[in-house]
C-alpha cells in the first residue's frame, strides 16, 4: 500500500520538468545482439530519493493524528518521475547505452553472454549499494527465457495485445477539439 497526497494545487504552481521516454526502436537497437537480460526493480522507487531541506514543508498534510511532512519524494508531485530519472541517469551514465537501460525505477541488465551478464550486474548492484539503493529482491528476474529473447530481437508485439485497425469503432461525435 501506498500513501497518496492529493498535490493538484502545489503541482499547478510547479515549473513542469517533463523528461523524455525513450523511444522503443531506440531500445530495440540498444538491445540487439544481447541474449541475457535481467530485471532490477527498486523498492520503494520515490522513497529513496530524499527531498530538499527547503522542499520539505512543501510536502506537509494533515491528519486526525498529526501534521506530517515527507523527508523523501512522495508519489503524486509532478516531477516525481523526471527527478527520479535524472537522478537514475546521474548515477548509471557510464553504464547507459553500454549494457543498461533505465526507466524510472527498473532497470534492464543486457549482456551477449552469461559471463559477461554476472559481471554487468556485480557493476550495476555495486552501484547501487554505493548510492544507498536498495532493490525488491522478490522482483528480480534473469531473463534468458529463448521466446523472450526471440521476441526482443525481432521486434514484434505480443499477438494477443494487437487489434487490428479495421476492428476499432469510431465515434463520429468526438472531435480533435474536445
Amino acid at each position: 500500500m501506498r500513501m497518496c497526497i492529493d498535490y493538484r494545487q502545489l503541482n499547478q504552481l510547479t515549473v513542469k520538468n517533463k523528461y523524455m521516454l525513450p523511444r522503443i526502436d531506440d531500445l530495440f537497437d540498444q538491445l540487439r545482439g544481447a541474449s541475457m537480460f535481467s530485471k532490477i526493480d527498486l523498492r520503494s522507487g520515490y522513497y529513496q530519493l530524499k527531498v530538499k531541506e527547503c522542499d520539505v514543508p512543501k510536502t506537509a498534510f494533515r491528519t486526525r493524528y498529526g501534521h506530517y511532512e515527507f523527508l523523501v519524494m512522495p508519489f503524486g508531485l509532478t516531477n516525481a518521475p523526471a527527478s527520479f530519472m535524472d537522478m537514475m541517469n546521474i548515477i548509471f551514465r557510464d553504464y547507459l547505452d553500454l549494457f543498461l537501460v533505465v526507466f524510472i525505477y527498473d532497470i534492464l541488465v543486457y549482456s551477449k553472454s552469461e559471463e559477461e551478464h554476472d559481471e554487468h550486474l556485480r557493476f550495476v548492484l555495486q552501484r547501487l549499494l554505493s548510492n544507498q539503493l536498495y532493490v525488491k529482491l522478490s522482483n528480480q528476474k534473469k531473463i534468458h527465457d529463448v521466446f523472450h529473447v526471440s521476441m526482443l530481437r525481432r521486434y514484434r508485439s505480443d499477438p494477443s495485445h494487437v487489434i487490428p485497425v479495421e476492428k476499432i469503432e469510431l465515434n463520429p461525435d468526438l472531435s480533435y477539439n474536445e
